[in-house]
Formats: structure tokens, sequence, C-alpha cells
């Protein structure tokens, strides 16, 4: 709300991040009862226009279809460009929007998505809902050129010391693409606990995946009981770590996975006390504030 306000107080589209230029013209697009998503078809339009249609119908209750087929007005283009625009690069792409047509128009599949979001930007906030809301579906006329300045687009995800679900991480992915991140730094270990399955190596996740909850702040924390559950983590199994990163891939979004080793790894050493040079290792448990530990200077894991 304060972005809208400060939006409307300086003429400026409420529009994160803001395109590299805008164009305001004068007047509005009214989204029709019936919405025509115009496309020649290739894969890269057909998918920017499904998700642009799924949007639509969730937050308007209108008809919207994609079509081939031309037709006059009151409709949105998607295009790929024929020939490539150099000005806009890989990622960019050109949005016009009059009182009688949309227009997206871009070198790639990724742009064409870029400018989707854009677009849903520029409708009223109701657009996230996903229930029909009865508000005036307008759009602002305006010429928007686009395209990132950097190609690396990160945020990072910290799932060890506190384990998000994979339909979590799929919210994670969906705020990202508004805002036209293109990187998931998934942090999958950590001291706390180990996310990913390795079949080889089973106690990884079997052991290393849980522990006591603690709560208070970190380095005052109570040594782990033999009496208190240790019921709080959880990991992705590898068929899920699969399914995110096809979720991940189909919104344009590459994920990075990083397995934390040889610092912050008390989750693994905990489950396979070997790999340290301590003596104590033994008694290791994943937990927060555990002292630091050694790695063994020629251990290896057990072959399964």
């Amino acid at each position: 709300m304060m972005w809208a306000a400060f939006a409307k107080a300086d003429n400026k589209l409420p529009v994160i991040p803001m395109p590299v230029k805008v164009e305001n013209r004068p007047g509005v697009f009214t989204l029709p009862q019936h919405i025509k998503i115009y496309t020649k078809n290739t894969e890269g339009e057909k998918y920017a226009a499904s998700y642009l249609r799924n949007k639509l119908r969730n937050a308007t209750g209108k008809n919207v279809t994609i079509s081939d087929t031309k037709s006059s007005a009151n409709k949105i283009n998607l295009h790929l460009l024929e020939t490539r625009n150099s000005a806009i690069g890989d990622e960019g792409y050109i949005l016009s929007v009059t009182r009688k047509t949309i227009s997206i128009k871009s070198n790639s599949a990724a742009g064409l998505f870029y400018g989707v979001q854009t677009l849903i930007q520029m409708l009223p906030k109701e657009i996230e809902g996903k229930l029909p809301a009865n508000v005036s579906w307008t759009i602002p006329c305006a010429e928007i050129t686009d395209y990132p300045k950097l190609a690396w687009r990160g945020l990072m995800l910290d799932v060890s010391r506190h384990f998000f679900t994979k339909e979590e991480v799929k919210q994670y992915i969906d705020a990202m693409i508004r805002y036209k991140y293109n990187v998931l730094h998934l942090h999958l270990t950590d001291n706390e606990g180990w996310r990913i399955e390795i079949k080889k190596y089973p106690k990884l996740t079997a052991v290393g995946a849980w522990r006591v909850n603690k709560v208070g702040n970190f380095g005052t924390f109570s040594p782990p009981q033999a009496n208190e559950p240790r019921n709080y983590g959880g990991f992705y199994t590898q068929e899920e770590i699969k399914e995110l990163v096809q979720y991940a891939k189909e919104r344009f979004v590459n994920i990075l996975p990083e397995i934390d080793v040889p610092g912050h790894s008390l989750a693994a050493v905990a489950a396979y006390p070997e790999l340290s040079c301590t003596a104590e290792a033994v008694n290791y448990q994943v937990r927060s504030g555990e002292k630091i530990m050694d790695w063994s200077a020629g251990g290896e894991l057990p072959q399964a």
C-alpha cells in the first residue's frame, strides 16, 4: 500500500523493479468480459499465455481464452520476435498498453514471462487473489521497455535451520518470480539439519534431518535431553528435489543447491561420527551451538 501511494504521487507505475523505460500514455485498457490472449502458438508463447490466463481467470472470474487466430481489438498479444531486438537482450521485453490492445514482445520465452509479471503488477492488487473480486479491472496505458541489469538475480532460502516443506518452497519461488529473480540458492545442510536424501547414506536424513526443538536466543539453548522428542525437521526425497527443480525451471528460476562442508556440518557428523577426528563425535547430536569439530584427515563415509 505504501508503494502504491508513492507511485501515484510521482506518476510512476506501481511496478517492482521499476522498468528501464516507461512512457505513460493517457487512458486505460479495461479488461472485457471475454479476454482473448493471442499467440503464434510457439511453446514459449503458450506457457506465458497459460500462466496469464490462469491468473486472470482466478482473480477476475472473466472468460479467458488463448487463440492463434487474430482478431481486431480487446485482446492481449504475446509474441516472440522473429527478428532479434538486441536492445532488450535475452530476458528483456517491450510491453505496450493502449485503450484497445495489450502487446508483449520479447526475444525469449523468459522475456515474455517477465513482461507478463509486469503486466500483472499493473493490475489492481486483487489480481493476487484466488477468488473473483468485484473491482474495476483496468490497466494504465503505457509503453514499457525493460531488461535486467544483472544476469544473476538470486535469493537464498535456508531450509536447514528451519525446514520449509516442498509446497512452502514453491510459494517462495512464486514470490521470487513476481520480482524477476532467477536463481534460488537453496541452503540444504548446516549444523541444524541435513535436508536432501542421499540413498547411499541413509543416516544423513534418518539422523541428520531431525533435532529437538529449542526456542530462545542462539547460544543459550540447553543440550538436548534423552527424554526430549527429536521430531523437529524434515527432508526432501530425491523425487521432491526433482519436482522442485522442474517447478522452478518452468518459471525461469535455476536452483543452486548448497551442501555446506567442512564447516557447519554437525548434522553430517552426527549421522556418521567416523567423519570426525574428534573422539567425542560419537556423542554429537544435531543441534544449534555445538562446538566446532574437526573432520578426519583421511576418513571416508562407509560404503553402503
